[in-house]
Formats: structure tokens, sequence, C-alpha cells
């Protein structure tokens, strides 16, 4: 199995186009040593002729066009890409599926309240019923091993399989409250466990809260993507971009009581990464002492173009 980080940064990547905080003034000016990064876009392969999308980015079209192995080789075999994987109904994890609705067969997997919050709440995403052909909606049943990738013969392990693990979060702002209170609320935010053969990989770009089933899908695993949006809870207040804290968007800081760095992962088998990095987030910056203690606690920082082997 390959995984392929197409973006690594949170929504409006970095740097951020309106925004003049440290990282991206710095990055900008040539003050800083840190890297540009498109939105958080993963794509997982099973072999070398198929490629899955985790979620849907809003820098997808840019992130394919830069990524040869995800372009069209010959008119006669097609995309390589089929099949889209969401974690949540967020406008960052699905505006890119505007960009593939164009004249070949999709298929999404999702929760049954995330593709209703898509189309029954924002009508622009009606368009891919409307698209030819159609897209093809395919639910995730939470806890449940489903197959995504036939094995190549009967009896063989090489196939792809996923499971939906609930993640504790909430719904986006856009879905109405009547609606909301009609879906479950474990169904707003999930990760992803993928497997093959005996390898696991685990992705979880926005992560409010690890319960039981989740922290033993991220010490299972081979590879953990999880979340790194924050560095602290009240980030965003002390820039004077917003007023909420990191836990009140779905978000575990980095550091802190009860944070991402101090969850009791089990040490030894799991690389563990961080992804879905906002732009004042200081570990951006790779001589800052956040980045630094991010790596003396053994986690690695996605980047664009990062790409592992199980």
């Amino acid at each position: 199995m390959r995984v392929r980080v197409l973006g690594s940064a949170a929504g409006g990547g970095f740097p951020q186009w309106n925004c003049g905080c440290p990282n991206c003034s710095g990055l900008r000016n040539g003050s800083i040593k840190a890297r540009p990064r498109t939105q958080a876009q993963v794509a997982v392969s099973p072999d070398p002729s198929r490629w899955f999308l985790l979620n849907a980015s809003p820098d997808l079209r840019q992130q394919i066009l830069a990524t040869p192995e995800l372009s069209v080789i010959s008119s006669s075999l097609g995309p390589p890409i089929s099949t889209i994987l969401l974690t949540s109904a967020d406008v960052d994890s699905v505006l890119g599926l505007l960009h593939l609705r164009e004249f070949q067969p999709l298929r999404i997997y999702s929760t049954l309240s995330v593709r209703r919050a898509l189309t029954e709440e924002n009508s622009l995403f009606r368009i891919l019923s409307r698209s030819n052909p159609p897209v093809q909606w395919e639910t995730l049943s939470l806890d449940r091993i489903i197959p995504l990738a036939p094995p190549s013969s009967p009896g063989a392990k090489d196939g792809l399989f996923c499971k939906a693990v609930p993640l504790l979060g909430s719904f986006p702002d856009y879905v109405s409250d009547s609606l909301k209170r009609n879906f479950p609320p474990e169904e707003a935010v999930i990760g992803l466990q993928l497997v093959q053969k005996d390898k696991r990989f685990f992705y979880a770009p926005s992560v409010p809260g690890l319960g039981e089933s989740s922290q033993h899908s991220v010490d299972e695993s081979d590879l953990a993507l999880l979340d790194g949006t924050f560095w602290k809870d009240d980030e965003l207040i002390q820039a004077k971009r917003s007023r909420k804290t990191a836990r009140d968007m779905g978000h575990l800081p980095l550091w802190g009581e009860r944070s991402m760095l101090r969850l009791p992962f089990r040490l030894g088998k799991t690389k563990r990464v961080l992804i879905h990095i906002n732009n004042t987030n200081p570990i951006l910056n790779e001589e800052s002492a956040e980045h630094r203690a991010v790596r003396e606690a053994g986690w690695e920082i996605a980047y664009d173009g990062m790409e592992f082997n199980l």
C-alpha cells in the first residue's frame, strides 16, 4: 500500500493568501525555514493502476496535476482515480469533489449523515447527481470493515479494506439544526482505517477527541496521519484571527493538558505523522522550539509530496 500526501496544510493552505501572521510573512520574505503547503489531501494506492482519495480538498486539481501517477496516461485507460472516501462534510474536505465530476464514473464513500448533509443541505453538491454518469454513493457504516478493492484472485489477501471509526465530532455550521437532530452525532467526523494484507493505515485529519475505539485504531496501525492543526487551544484567539478555541473548532491542540502530544499512544509500532497544519501553527517553522518538541516526542510532520510504502 502506497500512501502519498498531496497536501498537508489546514484550510487556506500555507501561506494563507490573506494572512500576515509571523509564519505566513516569514515564508513570503524568506526569514523563516519552512515549506509552502497546499490544503490537506491524501491518496492511497493498493496497486500501480488505482488510487483512492481520502477527502477532496479545494486544491485537488492543482495537486493532481502536480502528481504524474494521478494523471491520465492514455485515452483508452482513463484516469486512475475513481473512488473518494470522506471523513466529514466540512467544506475543506469536500469542495474538490466539484473538480472530479466531469465525464467519468465516481464512487464516493461516506457516512449516510454526511451524504445527506451534502445532497440535502448544500444545493451546490446536487450537481454531482446530474453529472454524466452520476456519482455513485456508498455508505460507510461505523466500525465495520468493508472491501474497497477486491483481491487479485480468490483467497488472495491483497485487496484493500476500510473501516470507519467515529471521532466524537460535530456537523458543519451550514447543516441546519432540524437535520442535525435526525443525524447520529457519531457519523459527523470519522477516521479511516485502511487495511491491505497485514498492514494498517489510519487517517484522521480532524480529531475532536479520541475515544477507546479510535485510540485502538491508532495503536494497531503501522502508520497514522493525525490532526496537527493547532499548537495551542487559544492559538487563533491570540493571533486575533478568531474567537474560537481549537477545541471549539473540532481539533485537539498539540500542546497543553489533554492534548495530542500527551495522549497515551503505544510506542514502537505506529509511525505517527501530523497533518492538516494551520498556517498559524509554529511547528511549520523548522527552526522553532515547537518543531523540535514535536520531533523529540517521536512524531513526524507531513509535507506536500511525502510518501510512505507499507
